[in-house]
């Protein structure tokens, strides 16, 4: 690659816009801080429950900016039937990284998987207890022994988030190692470097402004939630 670049046979491309990358560090550090708060217990609790506000209204935002959004973070550019995914599961043992500037169809049902599973996360946690001083905002709304069901979901359902989670991160190391094709970067600084080859339609980025009026509006949504 950095034979490509001397020669300027790469071009740089727009990939991630400020708005999903925001989201995707914060919803790492947010995750890892509940999973902290979580185990630490006591007086942590109550920064557990604010994080998992926050992580809720990151879902929120995220669905939202999934449908109007920048090109590249719309579910309808990354998301495939089971027939995409199987036919891109063939091509993995290939050294090439396949041309896709945003989410392969693999990529995409992960995203798809794992705001399934925060979402879970997220909403049981606003219904469960720890039997000793915490509670969730809602779970007086509901029966002791719902409560202590979802409890149990938002216990279990965290492994299965940290197995996502897991695989993930060694599949960002796959593509880096394997096909050669840094995934991580592009997060940070939002660019790609592509091939003039390749024919992937270059991703339009949305309203930064637009972003900002949907996080507040996910954040006002979350706090009339809580405050039931």
């Amino acid at each position: 690659m950095n034979d490509d670049l001397k020669s300027g046979a790469l071009q740089r491309v727009a990939v991630w816009d400020l708005p999903v990358r925001i989201f995707h560090w914060l919803l790492l550090v947010l995750v890892a801080f509940s999973w902290w708060s979580g185990k630490a217990g006591g007086n942590a609790m109550q920064y557990h429950l604010w994080s998992g506000y926050a992580i809720l209204t990151l879902i929120f935002f995220r669905i939202t900016w999934g449908f109007c959004g920048s090109s590249s973070a719309r579910f309808a550019q990354f998301l495939r039937g089971p027939g995409a995914v199987m036919r891109y599961l063939r091509t993995l043992p290939e050294r090439r990284s396949g041309g896709h500037l945003g989410h392969n169809p693999l990529g995409g049902l992960s995203v798809l998987l794992l705001l399934a599973c925060l979402s879970v996360q997220a909403a049981s946690g606003l219904f469960a207890n720890d039997d000793i001083a915490t509670e969730g905002p809602l779970a007086g709304l509901i029966r002791k022994s719902t409560s202590d069901f979802l409890s149990t979901v938002h216990a279990y359902n965290f492994y299965v988030l940290l197995a996502l989670v897991t695989v993930h991160v060694l599949a960002v190391l796959f593509y880096l190692f394997y096909k050669s094709d840094n995934l991580i970067a592009p997060m940070l600084t939002g660019y790609k470097w592509r091939r003039p080859d390749e024919t992937a339609q270059t991703p339009q980025n949305g309203s930064n402004r637009l972003a900002v009026v949907i996080l507040a509006a996910a954040a006002g949504a979350v706090y009339l939630i809580v405050r039931q």
